[in-house]
């Protein structure tokens, strides 16, 4: 397994771990402000793992699709981008 991938899995296993932290804390009538942190944790987590994997893709996918000398693929490339950095300023 490549490096990337597997940082990506751990770093999903975290986030997994979070959202169990935070139910348990839900069920056992937590402190708000304690589950608000939880919360945020988790945030945290799923924003790095969305920064590496536009990292990755821009590297990887996006790189290689400019390179091709097939407009389609170039173009989806593109309008891919457009459409998640549209998301993500909405977001």
């Amino acid at each position: 397994m490549n490096k990337k991938k597997e940082d990506a899995l751990n770093r999903l296993r975290t986030i997994e771990g979070h959202v169990r932290g935070v139910a348990r804390m839900v069920e056992q009538d937590a402190y708000c402000i304690e589950i608000l942190q939880q919360v945020l944790a988790t945030q945290r987590a799923v924003d790095q793992l969305k920064r590496e994997l536009r990292h990755t893709h821009l590297e990887t996918c996006v790189t290689k699709a400019l390179w091709e000398k097939n407009d389609e693929k170039r173009e989806r490339a593109i309008r891919e981008l457009l459409d998640i950095f549209s998301a993500l300023i909405r977001g």
